[in-house]
């Protein structure tokens, strides 16, 4: 008799690290195609306890955690500076997958954040030296007006990372890894960390 929703395949397909997997699963979204295969909700609380989300781009993952920046003055980076906790949730499909990770988040060493800066585009740069983020703006020409100054000040060579723009690390510790399945039978497992090592549990979809 054909069993067909009893394979709970993704079990047998997991890597002993949930980050290892993280990051396999990350490459084959890129090898789908996935447009931005790296962007990703981060879920944040306010001082009253609102929560606020929005989409951000991963720059880098491993052990430590997952890293990303931004403007130290925006309401993402005054919200954990209040609550220095949050979570994130990759979405993608194909191939049909999404991993939820939540944890303590912590500003990057300046080294660190510097080293990231200053590989970023020329125009990255200038643009981040601009950026008044999420500040009211009156019209795209102020913005404009705004890079051509910064581009006459530093022109292409070295440019000084702003002090109001560094890098925060969600130092992880609960992923979920959910694969997409028929008839709403979707698999996942969850994963929380027990001291230096992880103790996974199946969940009902």
């Amino acid at each position: 008799m054909r069993r067909p929703l009893r394979h709970y395949a993704l079990k047998y397909a997991l890597m002993k690290n949930p980050l290892d997997t993280f990051q396999s699963w990350l490459d084959d979204a890129k090898r789908h195609g996935v447009h931005e295969p790296s962007a990703m909700a981060l879920a944040t609380t306010d001082p009253d306890g609102r929560p606020s989300v929005r989409m951000i781009l991963l720059k880098h993952a491993d052990d430590a955690g997952f890293v990303f920046y931004t403007n130290t003055e925006s309401p993402k980076a005054d919200a954990l500076r209040h609550q220095p906790y949050a979570a994130l949730c990759f979405y993608w499909n194909p191939p049909g997958r999404q991993v939820r990770v939540s944890g303590r988040v912590e500003p990057v060493s300046d080294e660190e954040a510097d080293a990231y800066f200053n590989s970023r585009p020329y125009l990255s740069r200038i643009g981040a030296r601009v950026s008044k983020q999420s500040q009211p703006l009156n019209g795209y020409a102020e913005l404009e007006r705004g890079v051509a100054a910064e581009m006459l000040r530093h022109p292409r060579g070295r440019v000084p990372r702003p002090e109001n723009w560094t890098g925060y690390r969600l130092v992880h510790d609960y992923i979920e890894l959910w694969q997409e399945r028929p008839f709403r039978m979707h698999e996942r497992m969850a994963y929380k960390r027990i001291g230096k090592g992880w103790r996974e549990q199946a969940l009902y979809p």
